[in-house]
């Protein structure tokens, strides 16, 4: 099995979204300039500068005439997680027509890491790429046990982790973009009222569509 390389472009690019992960950058801090940048990562600056074009395209950075380059403090659209989104209603919030289209279903064994959270030894997995006019913005891969109907009626809470990523050679295909595309990572656990989980999501979103906002709540003493 042949394992592509990452393009120089794709290096730069996963370096700066590491730095966004990490907290090194954070919202509205200047970017280095493009010889730091191309010292630190060891390329050109017309690689640098084709990587931070490409950041700046999907919204994680933004450039003020005359002073540089920053990083983004609000990207175009948002919806909280502190309740279970519904992308269509987010996406027609937008100003976009929504649409789904499902790739596949497929009842198989259970992962180990399935069978952990779900207890289950067979799961459903629904493929599905969630549209904004026409355009593919989200690809999700939906799992629960096999022997329930789809839970979503059951769900309460979730619990996500994001992460910036880039796009792979089957990513790219799925949502109609150019490998080493950043995208954001959504890695999530639904729960029912009685705190079982019900439905594992990982999901990826295209970097110029959606904005997750996470509000914190203060704990009760």
């Amino acid at each position: 099995m042949t394992v592509r390389r990452l393009s120089l472009v794709d290096q730069v690019r996963r370096g700066l979204l590491d730095d966004l992960v990490l907290g090194t950058l954070s919202p509205g801090d200047k970017l280095p300039n493009e010889d730091k940048l191309g010292e630190r990562f060891g390329v050109s600056r017309a690689t640098v500068r084709e990587a931070v074009l490409g950041l700046l395209e999907a919204g994680y950075l933004t450039r003020r005439h005359g002073s540089g380059t920053y990083v983004a403090e609000a990207p175009r659209s948002r919806h909280p997680l502190e309740s279970i989104v519904d992308y269509a209603a987010a996406i027609e919030a937008a100003g976009h027509t929504a649409t789904v289209r499902t790739l596949k279903e497929t009842v198989r064994a259970a992962t180990p890491e399935e069978f952990e959270h779900l207890h289950a030894d067979t799961v459903t997995e629904l493929e599905r790429v969630r549209l904004a006019d026409g355009r593919p913005v989200i690809y999700s891969r939906d799992r629960h046990p096999a022997n329930t109907a789809s839970p979503t009626h059951l769900i309460r809470r979730a619990s996500a982790h994001l992460m910036p990523t880039l796009a792979d050679e089957h990513l790219a295909q799925r949502l109609d973009i150019a490998p080493g595309s950043p995208l954001l990572q959504v890695d999530q656990i639904a729960y029912d009222a009685p705190g079982r989980a019900v439905m594992l999501s990982l999901e990826w979103h295209v970097g110029d569509a959606f904005e997750l906002i996470l509000n914190r709540r203060a704990s009760a003493d």
